[in-house]
């Protein structure tokens, strides 16, 4: 049995968790994902 799993779903979810905890670190974790994204598209990361 295999899992696949994308990247940039998991680090949305985990940035809007972020969000809801903490509304104060929007900007934060948006800067974060914003370039965790462009990271990973740039390299064509995939798991």
């Amino acid at each position: 049995m295999t899992i696949h799993l994308e990247l940039i779903p998991i680090i949305s979810i985990l940035a809007g968790v972020l969000i809801l905890i903490r509304p104060k670190i929007l900007s934060f974790v948006v800067a974060v994902y914003l370039i965790a994204v462009g990271v990973i598209q740039l390299l064509g990361i995939h798991i």
